[in-house]
């Protein structure tokens, strides 16, 4: 079984001494267990199954509710995994999540769109990522408060002064074309929203945070399964259900954290010729392997490469820079002892 969920809990036990237990969930082939765990009197560790079953609702509420429990006897996570309030929030992040919860609320899809658009735009331009612009989060509050000013955007939370210089003129010109009913500062949004409901959402999303941290370690668990079987991007695909230059990014970020990617790398360059590999090597050592559009440049004409066959060799090169990195480390440590 894969454990993808674990947290340390402890409470006074007298003269000074602590209990420590420990709270789990695994998975094993869309099987949930959650598992409390505790030491007795004599220090033998005993072991309480709260759910077993394939249903996440019905495995987060045995969760909810035996951590519950267990918080009414003393004992505390270790890591903080308090969904009932707020309590845990400073007051800046717990107004940054109410002005959140109130663009959701009452959302202005006209305005929101409209900077959605321009963010494509501008990040073609710049040739970069949109959410490194703006987030959605961020574009539905400005939708939502409509600033109409650089001092009114600056107090919309994440965008910040770097980006209010440079776009503040763009955003403001989308804004400007439509009335407001509240205005600038916006602490007026604290006596507006229900708590109550307000409360609610907040532990709807740390749940769906927390769903989504326990979907990608069950994945993860799966993609290194398939990898060391010496699998491809084909299989991982498959099992995952993720666009392949998404996969690509997290096979790299593995490969960063110390996961052996080798297996991988040696199955997709199979159908490379060692010629085209050695060019590659050679084009990393004298372009730089931080962008693979010039290595692309040095080994193909834009001519030889188009569609799907461009978009195969961004990947086996995406794949060999992996093991060029790697060597190149390998190559400095060795020099720096």
């Amino acid at each position: 079984m894969n454990v993808v969920f674990l947290n340390t809990l402890e409470k006074e036990a007298g003269d000074h001494g602590v209990t420590s237990a420990q709270v789990s969930i695994g998975e094993s082939q869309g099987i949930w267990n959650v598992f409390w765990s505790e030491p007795d009197a004599q220090g033998r560790v005993s072991q309480d199954q709260w759910y077993q079953g394939i249903s996440w609702d019905e495995m987060l509420g045995a969760f909810r509710q035996g951590l519950r429990e267990k918080m009414r006897f003393g004992f505390r996570p270790l890591v903080n995994t308090d969904w009932e309030s707020t309590q845990g929030l400073s007051g800046k992040a717990k107004m940054t999540q109410m002005l959140a919860y109130y663009c959701e609320e009452i959302p202005n899809e006209e305005v929101f769109e409209s900077l959605r658009a321009w963010r494509k735009e501008q990040a073609a331009r710049e040739g970069r990522a949109p959410y490194i612009l703006a987030t959605n989060r961020v574009l539905r509050m400005i939708s939502v408060f409509l600033p109409q000013t650089p001092e009114e955007l600056l107090q919309i939370p994440g965008f910040g002064e770097q980006k209010t210089t440079m776009y503040a003129a763009d955003v403001l010109k989308l804004t400007a074309e439509h009335g407001r009913m509240h205005g600038f500062p916006l602490d007026w949004v604290s006596r507006t929203v229900d708590i109550a409901k307000f409360e609610a959402w907040l532990i709807a999303q740390k749940e769906q945070k927390l769903r989504m941290e326990l979907d990608r370690e069950v994945s993860k668990r799966k993609l290194l399964e398939i990898v060391a079987k010496g699998g491809n991007l084909d299989d991982l695909q498959v099992a995952i259900s993720m666009p392949r230059r998404e996969l690509l990014m997290w096979v790299e970020e593995l490969e960063r954290e110390g996961y052996d990617m080798d297996p991988l790398v040696d199955t997709e360059l199979t159908s490379v010729s060692e010629e085209e590999q050695i060019k590659a090597w050679n084009a990393f050592e004298s372009e730089g392997d931080r962008y693979l559009k010039p290595v692309l440049q040095r080994i193909n004409t834009t001519e030889e490469l188009k569609g799907k066959a461009l978009d195969r060799a961004y990947e086996w090169l995406r794949l060999l820079r992996l093991r060029f990195r790697r060597e190149k480390e390998s190559i400095a440590s060795q020099a720096a002892s």
